[in-house]
């Protein structure tokens, strides 16, 4: 007897990892754990090789394990639950798998705040280590946790990597003081570390200068962003060949909120920021430009934002040409800001904007637009020619766009003479082209031309009855309806071609063209008044019953009511037959740019506001909005007040005092400087040298100061502020050895009649306020700030003299020759 073979039932379950459920209803219960335990899945997997991680001899598995954990979670798989054995993996001494670690700490601490405050002894430990690697990157994890219960284990181990030896850990504890102003912005103030950032403006390496400058300008950004005076603007700018690109920008980006002192100042700055116009760095090359333009309006010079245009034109073409397309969009649009601020500059280059095939769409309509602008009368036959060819692109948008471009050079008649015709002539045979679109903005242009060149009526007007029947869009057809009421007086059949549209008014979908059409027959009824009287009234009928546009509803109402009560047709004719002409030195509303916006969007260049075409506060939310502020506000030296009185800028002026000495004539002083009789500092821009310093002016014997002289705080702050910063001294005075204390100078000083009114020492250097008053009959008082820099060779003194009262240069160098008398055990 041959068996019957049964088909194999699958189990359902198999695939899912579950066990089968039992038929029917008997059977023990299977306990929970059974379901726990037995299972299998991605996150026991590694939970099992985490566990036997320490006996693991192999690195490169090693890497493995952590890897695969790293990838689940960056697949958005939840690997929290390995918190705990990943902690215990973070001791090793592979530089790779700590990375990795604190990578999965960072991730998960916000979720188990508990579990990752355990490793905060290992980060502590770890930020002692001796490697500096280990030793960033441990701070790094440890900022990076961001539970406001950690900062008061993050303040100490901040504080020793801000004086680390190793350049990578103390840019990385400067961003970390970013990281907890966001957690805790009152441990910030308390810890000072403003102070320090400032202070470390300073530093050697250059990557840490400029993630001080990216945290200052984010933590100040209430007050206008990070505060900048002359002698903070000048040690940047001189350290500019030190930056890398980001460096750079960073750096670029402070130059247009600085003020400089004077006109002098404003040139030197420009020279010195003129070579990186030969970067190739898209981003540094326009923000060299808007400090350029910057800078220029505190210049009195005629032209100076011209002249900047014309210095960068030949470098931005160049560069527009050579990169990716992006970047040439982005160009494109600041070089179209640059073109509404300087005209006419880039017209000579009008070749560099003509279309390339491989360009994107975008770039295309863009260049279409500028070729508009740059048009004058040697250059406007190639544009238009070029235009013309570019009205049959496939793209409909770029077709639009080039009628459109011809029609602003016709109506802007910057083309020269006879322009305006030509392009009238080409737009007239566009209309009558069986394309489309062509043909529907090649109305509208003929349109906007007639207003400005009335008496290019006769060119418009022939093919306007054969292009209404074909006309198919209604923005075209309405405007060969309203051109046949301006040309209703030379096109003879100009009512019967409107009384066609009026009989079939009930089929026009387009309210457009039904206003065009009632406005164009009461023109042509006060110039042709038998041949239009009937037909106006049946469209005046239909007009006012219809409702489905407002607008055309009360139009008809009101030439209704005019047409049936005015007792003279001439007031009627008066309000209808308007002057739609625009004067020749007047454009079209729409085209004329705001100088005011336009002066809004120039403070904003090199940003996304040129590229959207408005400012930053109608794209940007108002609590993300920062408006930056322009300093210093009144003078590029800082006061003694700060020492005196204290303020919150005075981590600005610590600074200050330690970076005076790096200013633009850092090369050029080597002993007393010599200065000009407005007190500015001589520069050598171009690095040829100087001549040999002359020898300090012996003091005048009718020179001597009055051995008790008292000034309180205030009246030293006020004599500061009197003196003009252009009437200031700048001088250097080489010390053969470092004083001891600030106790020392001052006994010193005291003996040659010269008082202290503050002094202090600082980590880096000794700080002085000084003043003395000559004897009677002028009885000048000669303000004085000094520094002392620390641990330098060689050794200088730097002297900040100003004079309130009678005196000049030879005073103040006399002046000096008493005070190096009085530290000649130091000189």
């Amino acid at each position: 007897m041959a068996s019957t073979a049964y088909p194999q039932t699958s189990n359902p379950y198999a695939s899912s990892g579950m066990p089968p459920q039992p038929q029917g209803g008997g059977g023990a219960p299977v306990p929970d754990s059974y379901f726990t335990e037995s299972r299998k899945g991605e996150v026991n997997e590694l939970r099992n090789l985490l566990r036997n991680f320490a006996t693991e001899r192999d690195m490169k598995k090693k890497r493995d394990i952590i890897k695969k954990v790293i990838a689940y979670m960056t697949l958005g798989i939840d690997v929290s639950r390995l918190l705990t054995e990943m902690m215990l993996v973070i001791e090793t001494r592979d530089l790779v798998i700590k990375k990795m670690v604190y990578l999965f700490l960072s991730n998960y601490a916000t979720a188990n705040p508990e579990l990752a405050q355990m490793c905060t002894n290992t980060l502590t430990k770890d930020c002692h280590n001796e490697d500096p690697m280990v030793r960033g990157l441990a701070l790094r994890s440890l900022c990076s946790l961001r539970l406001p219960q950690m900062v008061e284990y993050v303040s100490e181990p901040l504080h020793r990597a801000l004086q680390d030896s190793h350049a990578y850990v103390r840019k990385t504890a400067v961003m970390g003081i970013l990281k907890m102003y966001h957690l805790d912005q009152d441990i910030l103030e308390q810890n000072h570390f403003v102070d320090t950032l400032y202070d470390m403006l300073r530093d050697p390496d250059a990557a840490v200068v400029t993630n001080c400058i990216l945290v200052l300008n984010e933590i100040m950004t209430k007050t206008g962003g990070m505060a900048i005076n002359r002698a903070i603007m000048l040690h940047l700018l001189n350290r500019l060949a030190e930056f890398g690109e980001f460096g750079v920008l960073a750096v670029l980006d402070l130059v247009p909120r600085y003020i400089p002192a004077n006109e002098e100042e404003g040139y030197q700055i420009m020279n010195l920021l003129d070579p990186l116009l030969r970067t190739t760095n898209a981003g540094a090359f326009m923000a060299v430009i808007f400090a350029f333009l910057s800078l220029a309006q505190n210049l009195t010079a005629d032209g100076m934002q011209r002249q900047i245009v014309m210095r960068v034109k030949a470098p931005v073409i160049t560069m527009m040409t050579g990169g990716s397309s992006e970047l040439m969009y982005c160009l494109l649009k600041h070089v179209d800001a640059l073109i509404e601020l300087c005209p006419g500059v880039f017209d000579d280059e009008y070749r560099q904007f003509y279309l390339r095939y491989h360009e994107p769409t975008s770039v295309k309509y863009l260049k279409i637009q500028i070729l508009a602008k740059i048009t004058n009368p040697s250059n406007a036959p190639d544009i238009v020619g070029e235009l013309s060819e570019c009205v049959a692109n496939t793209d409909t948008t770029l077709s639009r766009l080039s009628v459109r471009s011809l029609a602003r050079i016709a109506c802007r008649d910057v083309g020269g003479e006879g322009c305006a015709e030509n392009i009238t002539c080409r737009l007239v045979e566009m209309v009558d082209l069986d394309i489309a679109h062509v043909s529907s903005e090649a109305a509208s242009a003929l349109s906007a031309i007639l207003r400005k060149h009335p008496g290019l009526k006769e060119l418009i007007a022939p093919p306007l009855p054969r292009a209404l029947k074909y006309m198919s869009e209604s923005s075209g057809k309405a405007s060969i309806i309203y051109l046949l009421g301006e040309c209703g007086d030379i096109v003879p059949e100009a009512p019967y071609c409107l009384e066609k549209l009026i009989d079939s008014y009930d089929k026009i979908p387009s309210s457009f063209v039904k206003i065009a059409l009632l406005t164009s027959t009461m023109k042509l009824f006060f110039q042709r008044p038998p041949e239009v009287q009937k037909m106006l009234g049946r469209l005046l009928k239909k007009a006012t019953e219809d409702v489905s546009c407002q607008d055309l509803h009360d139009r008809a109402l009101l030439y209704y009511r005019l047409l049936r009560t005015a007792t003279d047709p001439m007031i009627v004719q008066n309000v209808i037959k308007t002057k739609t002409a625009i004067p020749g030195n007047c454009n079209f509303s729409e085209e004329n740019f705001d100088d005011d916006i336009r002066d809004e969007l120039m403070k904003e260049f090199n940003t996304l506001s040129i590229i959207y075409g408005t400012t930053s506060e109608n794209f940007i939310a108002e609590e993300n909005l920062v408006k930056f502020v322009k300093m210093p506000a009144e003078h590029p030296l800082d006061g003694p007040s700060v020492a005196i009185h204290g303020s919150e800028d005075a981590a600005v002026h610590d600074v200050t005092y330690q970076v005076e000495q790096t200013s633009i004539a850092d090369s050029a002083v080597s002993h007393i400087a010599p200065t000009e009789p407005h007190g500015t500092v001589e520069v050598d821009l171009l690095g040829f040298g100087t001549e040999p310093t002359p020898a300090p002016v012996v003091a005048p014997n009718s020179f001597r100061l009055i051995p008790n002289v008292s000034l309180t705080g205030d009246e030293y702050q006020t004599k500061w502020g009197a003196v003009q910063d252009a009437d200031s001294h700048v001088i250097i005075v080489p010390l053969s050895s470092q004083p001891g204390s600030t106790d020392d100078v001052e006994r010193l000083l005291e003996q040659a009649f010269i008082k202290t009114m503050a002094s202090g020492e600082l980590p880096t250097e000794f700080k002085f306020f000084l003043y003395a008053q000559e004897v009677p009959p002028t009885e000048s008082i000669l303000l004085v700030q000094a520094s002392i820099a620390k641990n330098t060779s060689p050794c200088e003194m730097l002297l900040t003299i100003k004079v309130s009262g009678p005196g000049g240069l030879e005073k103040v160098e006399a002046f000096v020759n008493i005070l190096k008398g009085a530290l000649s055990p130091y000189v």
